[in-house]
């Protein structure tokens, strides 16, 4: 068969090692296989190269994809799926492996329900797809993210600061749960559970009076359960949805003035995303590529590759694509224990 690949969404640490990993299989297996540059973006402008093992070669290491990645919504995908199948007849496409989240898996459920064989493999560094336990690419966010805490302990324990570290985590709080934890945060504040804002203050002034400096870890997308809050320094996003932008820089000159403790906020942003892969997230990246290969050559269409404990499986799409996989509360409850 000749099966075209593409990465869609935000990089992720990992990409390029689901595509040596996907690549050498399939060619071993007597397939072929060509890229499609910039993901859905590039499907609908006929951007097409012919990839084989030479371009896969030593790349198992690097982060970011050689494909290029864009994020289109599955509304795109839809609005342009004619044009999307007649590019791939085009290029003699007789089924199409897509790596990507939740908004690029729902494109190529899209795809797949017009008739055309398609396989999916999980790709977040939020870890927020239903269907597996672990994306490639969140161990290497979360270890950044834990290193960057670690290294703020230290400059917070010399000039007596609060540090607010802000993660990413638009939807969920993964990687701030994770990362927070590993790097010893005395706070940890994540979308899913709205947070009281005088029980951060506690969680800060119990950690000074003990002669010590808290580090507190906010995901991207918390926010506070006063309504009022919300209403005075909120707005809403393109869902309706409403939230307080840059809520660690908010978050920092609250605490600031209500202890009288000097503060300052870091935004670690997508540095979060760039960079080596851990050795995790290069092996699971690797299996998901190699699995994919044994998805098409079982005629599995319309499935996605999944970690399920340490076994990789199969799911349909959909699963992935249904609803976010959210901290469970009690997850957070559990370790809420170690704050202040």
């Amino acid at each position: 068969m000749h099966i075209a690949v593409l990465t869609g969404g935000g990089d992720c640490p990992g990409l390029n090692a689901v595509l040596r990993g996907f690549v050498r299989k399939a060619t071993r297996n007597g397939h072929t296989v060509c890229g499609i540059r910039d993901g859905w973006k590039g499907a609908i402008a006929g951007n097409v190269v012919e990839i084989g093992v030479e371009q896969v070669r030593g790349i198992v290491q690097r982060g970011g994809t050689i494909l290029g990645s864009a994020g289109v919504s599955p509304e795109v995908v839809k609005n342009n799926r004619d044009r999307i199948l007649a590019v791939l007849a085009e290029n003699n496409v007789d089924a199409l492996v897509v790596i990507g989240g939740e908004g690029t898996l729902g494109g190529a459920q899209i795809l797949y329900e017009t008739g055309f064989k398609v396989v999916g493999v999980p790709k977040t560094i939020d870890n927020d797809l239903s269907g597996t336990d672990f994306t490639f690419g969140f161990d290497t966010a979360v270890n950044v993210a834990m290193e960057a805490i670690d290294r703020l302990h230290t400059t917070a324990e010399s000039h007596h600061r609060t540090l607010v570290v802000e993660v990413m985590g638009r939807n969920t709080g993964w990687i701030a749960l994770h990362a927070g934890v590993a790097g010893g945060a005395n706070g940890i504040l994540i979308p899913e559970r709205p947070f009281d804002l005088a029980e951060v203050h506690g969680w800060v002034q119990s950690r000074f009076a003990t002669s010590y400096a808290p580090v507190i870890v906010v995901a991207e997308r918390a926010v506070p359960a006063d309504p009022d809050l919300l209403e005075q320094y909120g707005t809403h996003d393109e869902f309706g949805s409403r939230y307080i932008p840059n809520i660690g820089q908010w978050l920092t000159a609250v605490l600031q003035e209500q202890t009288g403790h000097d503060a300052r906020n870091t935004v670690l942003g997508h540095v979060q995303r760039g960079g080596t892969p851990t050795a995790f997230d290069r092996e699971l990246a690797t299996r998901f590529g190699l699995a994919a290969v044994d998805v098409i050559d079982d005629g599995a269409w319309g499935q996605m590759v999944a970690l399920r404990s340490t076994q990789i499986v199969r799911v349909p799409i959909t699963d992935a694509v249904g609803a976010l996989k959210t901290v469970p509360l009690e997850r957070y409850d559990e370790v809420s224990l170690l704050f202040g």
